[in-house]
C-alpha cells in the first residue's frame, strides 16, 4: 500500500516558526514531525511514499531525499499553487492503481494502519476515514428538565464528545471519479460520494493523535519530546 503524505501547506498559524521552515519539518525533540509520520507508517509495513510538497519544499527534499536512508522509497510532487487535500492527491493519480493511504505531514499519531487497512478491505468501502473521539469541556454547567420544568439533573461543565475526522484516509482508485482539481476531501469529495450513494467507512481508533496546529500545541509537544529523548539518552548512558 502506497502512502500519500500531504506536506504543502504554509503553516501560517505557527509563524514565526514557519517563516523559514515548513510545518512538517518543525522539530519535536531531535526529529521533524514528518519523520514521526513516516516511521509510524513504516512500522506497519508501508514502504512506498509520495510527498506532495509546496512551501519551502527543498527543506523536505534535502532531509528525506529518495527515502533510502529511512528504508523506504519516496517520490515527490511539487505544488506551484494551493491544490487543497483532494487536489494534491489527484496529481499523483498515475501512481495509484491499487488501495492507497492518505495522511497529513503535520499530524502526530500512533494509529495502527494495518488494522485500519484490514477494516477497510473487509467492508469493501471505496473510502475509509479514521475517526478519533475528542472531548471539549463546556464553559458552563448544563441543566436537564423534566416535562413539568422541574430539574432532573445538573452537570457541571460536562465534556462534549464527538468523533472527529482525523485527516487519515484509505482509498480505492475509484475515488478519483469523485475528485475535481483544487478540491478538499471533507468539503467536496466525501459529500459528493454520499450523494451518489457510495458508502464511506468510519474506522474508530484509540491510539494517540494530535494536530500540531498552533504555537502553544507545538511548544508543548516539543518540550515533552525533548524531555523524553533526554531521559532515554540518560538511561542509555548508565
Amino acid at each position: 500500500m502506497k502512502a500519500i503524505i500531504l506536506c504543502g501547506g504554509e503553516g501560517t498559524r505557527l509563524r514565526p516558526y514557519t517563516y523559514t521552515i515548513p510545518k512538517p519539518m518543525l522539530r519535536l525533540g531531535n526529529r521533524p514531525i514528518l519523520e514521526f509520520v513516516l516511521l509510524n507508517l513504516k512500522r506497519y509495513g508501508v514502504k512506498e511514499f509520495v510527498f506532495t510538497v509546496g512551501y519551502l519544499s527543498e527543506k523536505i527534499q534535502e532531509y528525506f531525499g529518495d527515502g533510502s536512508e529511512f528504508g523506504v522509497h519516496i517520490d515527490y510532487f511539487i505544488e506551484k499553487e494551493k491544490l487543497n487535500t483532494a487536489g494534491s492527491v489527484l496529481q499523483a493519480k498515475e501512481l495509484l492503481d491499487e488501495t492507497f493511504f492518505v495522511g497529513m505531514g503535520d499530524h502526530i499519531t500512533a494509529i495502527n494502519v494495518a488494522e485500519m487497512h484490514k477494516f477497510h478491505k473487509s467492508h469493501g468501502y471505496p473510502a475509509t476515514i479514521a475517526l478519533k473521539l475528542q472531548g471539549v469541556p463546556m464553559e458552563y454547567g448544563v441543566v436537564g428538565l423534566n416535562e413539568d420544568n422541574s430539574i432532573s439533573e445538573f452537570a457541571e461543565k460536562p465534556i462534549l464528545s464527538n468523533l472527529i475526522n482525523a485527516g487519515i484516509y484509505i482509498f480505492e482508485p475509484e475515488v478519483f471519479e469523485y475528485i475535481r482539481p483544487k478540491e478538499d476531501f471533507a468539503r467536496d469529495v466525501f459529500p459528493r460520494m454520499l450523494r451518489d450513494g457510495k458508502k464511506i467507512g468510519g474506522y474508530k481508533f484509540t491510539e494517540y493523535w494530535a494536530d500540531i496546529g498552533r504555537i502553544h500545541d507545538y511548544e508543548t509537544m516539543n518540550a515533552i519530546m525533548s524531555v523524553v529523548e533526554l531521559s532515554m539518552d540518560l538511561r542509555e548512558g548508565l
